[in-house]
């Protein structure tokens, strides 16, 4: 008889990939009790160094996400300057262990259910007691009990463990009046990759391939010419299955990725077309990434019309920006191009109501098996959006714990509790605007308004005319607020982390990705944004006598939101150092309510 443990717990979280991993930090620095159930030995899901698929989101200026993401990506650049993806697993790991409130359990697959059948709330017929991992390392079936689950396992496993409606493969452009070249709805999806990175040495090195590698010709690659000398090259579109079953399938399809992921090598190596006598075979996943399987069925389902026609949801908790990324189920024996890649707004909205289920009364989802119809999934799948979604589930958890509602009882009671929690935690949302107390806006300050203004992003704010910049401060120059003694319930302070990337080196795509693909002998180190604030002071004062209320060195974070529940009549804020060589410091946001 093998080992079995119960653990109870707030909310249960299967799947540590990006949007795993944000929902489950966020329900626990919200006090809960969080289960964090993850079949690999290590976190990041796509991200991490198992699959190495870099974290794509929202394109354009100013897009960039912030909140936890931000958060991940200026420890990276901190404790790894050269992008090695066995330190960006330790990141990732050390994001997670240092959340008390969080048990992972890692090499667990969950593999059984227990719920109950009821006429529950708002037409809801089912809810989860219990989910059933094996963890393979301690032969241990863990038991989780939980008031809340959250399905972001990417294959939504707790569909057929659940009875979780789902929906899998492509809708035809009828269904939804998508723009799609789909006549008739089918079952097919995107592929799935094993990805390869190259290194560039200083002396040949020879290459002999497997006797099974997949025969390639130049042929093979047009519209995918190979360039391994580029950062982009990430080799994405060796990539199959999407036109067979991309979870039953997995382990034959595993076999000829890995065919074809050693065939291209040869070719790059041993054709003589690429320069790459000193080049040698860094990383083969034999782990593939996947971008589809089942997707569930929420409350509601976003459509790429949706997206495209820039519709605003009034329950708006994240957004996207990549484009209709829409890749051929032929994948790499695709003739043709690979994928289809048509612009999106940018950012475009994204409801809440697509995060939980719409006959499983206490199951969330967040990640790429959201509630969406395939052409909107081939947008909002990558990791930078689908993290954004584990963030709002989080919270959303987090309230609905505390006020013992439902998921939709969040909706349709505390939508915007759900909206300030997020922006509050550093969240952009392109159509609102954070909260700031009058007792704020009427205080005396020394320094320009937009300072609290609640818009947090340096630039420009979306959908709104006006125009906000970061305030210029001397280093060792007091901000100070001067008010009649009030109640401050929280300070929020936001510094500029250069989200456009431009004081870090390299090109567009070094700069914007915390991973990298190929390394080049002159791949750049890279550093911490040399506009973030790296030592400053918080003061409260009242009546004269100062105190600290937040004192950082060698800052990592974009923001500082403290809870304080105090009397004041004076805030000051002191910056004192900055990661760059200048002697200003950007501030976007230095408020409190």
């Amino acid at each position: 008889m093998l080992n079995r443990k119960h653990i109870k717990c707030d909310l249960c979280v299967i799947g540590g990939g990006m949007a795993g991993m944000a929902a489950a930090i966020s329900a626990a620095r919200e006090g809960l009790s969080v289960v964090l159930m993850h079949e690999r030995p290590v976190l990041g899901g796509n991200a991490s160094s198992e699959i190495r698929m870099w974290i794509c989101g929202a394109l354009g200026e100013d897009n960039k996400e912030s909140g936890l993401l931000e958060e991940i990506a200026l420890e990276n650049y901190y404790r790894n300057p050269t992008k090695n993806y066995h330190i960006w697993d330790t990141v990732l790991y050390d994001f997670i262990k240092r959340e008390k409130n969080i048990t992972p359990l890692l090499n667990c697959t969950c593999m059984d259910a227990e719920t109950e059948k009821g006429a529950f709330a708002n037409g809801r017929d089912t809810r989860i007691k219990t989910v059933t991992g094996y963890q393979m390392t301690t032969q241990t079936f863990f038991e989780v009990e939980a008031k809340f689950f959250c399905d972001s396992s990417g294959d939504s496993i707790l569909a057929p463990l659940t009875g979780a409606h789902f929906k899998i493969g492509r809708e035809g452009k009828e269904e939804f009046g998508e723009d799609t070249v789909v006549e008739k709805g089918d079952s097919m999806t995107m592929g799935m990759s094993c990805l390869i990175q190259g290194r560039e040495t200083h002396r040949p090195i020879k290459y002999t391939p497997p006797t099974w590698s997949t025969k390639l010709t130049e042929k093979d690659f047009e519209n995918r010419g190979p360039d391994i000398y580029s950062p982009y090259e990430n080799f994405w579109y060796l990539e199959l299955g999407g036109n067979r079953d991309t979870i039953g399938d997995t382990e034959e399809l595993r076999d000829e990725l890995v065919s074809l992921a050693t065939g291209t090598w040869n070719y790059v190596k041993n054709s003589g077309k690429f320069n790459a006598d000193n080049w040698e075979l860094d990383f083969l996943g034999f782990l593939p990434g996947k971008r589809e399987s089942r997707r569930m069925c929420g409350e509601y389902m976003i459509t790429q019309r949706d997206i495209s026609d820039g519709v605003v949801f009034e329950d708006e908790i994240a957004y996207g920006g990549w484009p209709l990324d829409d890749h051929f189920p032929g994948g790499f024996w695709h003739r043709g191009v690979p994928n289809t890649n048509f612009t999106t707004p940018r950012p475009y909205s994204l409801p809440y109501r697509a995060l939980y289920s719409e006959n499983v009364e206490n199951l969330f989802f967040a990640g790429r098996n959201i509630s969406m119809t395939h052409m909107a999934m081939s947008s909002i799948r990558v990791m930078g959006t689908c993290l954004l979604l584990g963030e709002a589930v989080g919270r959303a958890a987090a309230i609905a714990t505390k006020k013992g509602l439902s998921p939709h009882g969040v909706y349709k009671n505390e939508i915007q509790t759900l909206q300030k929690s997020i922006m509050n935690a550093d969240g952009f949302l392109p159509s609102k605007t954070r909260f700031v107390s009058e007792t704020c806006k009427n205080a005396s300050l020394n320094a320009p308004d937009t300072l609290r203004n609640g818009q947090d992003r340096g630039h420009r704010i979306y959908g709104t005319t006006q125009e906000t910049a970061s305030y210029k401060a001397k280093l060792g120059e007091e901000i100070i607020y001067s008010f009649n003694k009030a109640k401050v319930n929280s300070i929020h302070i936001v510094f500029s982390s250069d989200l456009n990337r431009e004081t870090l080196p390299g090109d567009n795509c070094e700069r914007m990705h915390a991973t990298r693909s190929n390394i080049l002998l002159d791949s750049p180190q890279v550093y911490m944004p040399k506009t973030l604030c790296r030592e400053y002071t918080l003061y409260g004062e009242l009546e004269g006598k100062r105190e600290i209320l937040a004192e950082v060195q060698d800052n990592r974070c974009r923001f500082l939101h403290l809870v304080t529940e105090r009397e004041f009549d004076k805030l000051i804020l002191l910056p004192t150092a900055t990661w760059g060589d200048g002697n200003t410091v950007d501030i976007i946001s230095f408020d409190f309510e």
